[in-house]
């Protein structure tokens, strides 16, 4: 499973022309589901990000997580993250969960981080979505839970 983090000032997502969701201060997280993940993957994800150290105290070093500072999240489903580009010049997409099985994961990501975050905002999955934002930093990180499984060094 893969999380693009991106800590926002504010982020919205639009749906036919319409505001479907949108947020303040926080993080917003596009999620890509991939054919062999699990639910162990979105309970690794889920417990990393609320804690991520990754918003600037008053002396301005990111010493700051997203509970510490009460932000909100955006969760959008994206399956372009799972993309494989090394060959040619058109990506495919095979490595993506298929929807039968990406659904779940997603919507289980969005319930259990819900449990930790008091404000969860989502997108929905397979629509055509426009994403508006201001990265504040800007701050990105990209977060495959496959790391998250290794040993610690």
């Amino acid at each position: 499973m893969i999380a693009v983090l991106q800590r926002v000032s504010e982020a919205a997502v639009k749906i036919d022309g319409a505001v479907y969701s949108e947020i303040g201060r926080g993080i917003m997280i596009l999620l890509g589901v991939a054919e062999e993940d699990t639910e162990e993957d979105v309970r690794l994800l889920t417990e990393k990000i609320p804690k991520l150290r990754i918003f600037e105290d008053e002396e301005g070093k990111m010493n700051l997580s997203l509970t510490d500072v009460n932000g909100e999240l955006l969760v959008v489903s994206n399956f372009t993250l799972l993309a494989a580009y090394r060959k040619g010049n058109r990506p495919d997409y095979m490595n993506a969960a298929r929807p039968e099985k990406a659904i779940p994961l997603y919507e289980a990501f969005i319930s259990q981080i819900h449990e930790k975050v008091p404000v969860v905002q989502h997108g929905v999955f397979g629509a055509d979505m426009k994403l508006s934002l201001t990265n504040d930093g800007p701050v990105t990180i990209v977060m495959d839970s496959n790391v998250l499984k290794q040993p610690k060094r």
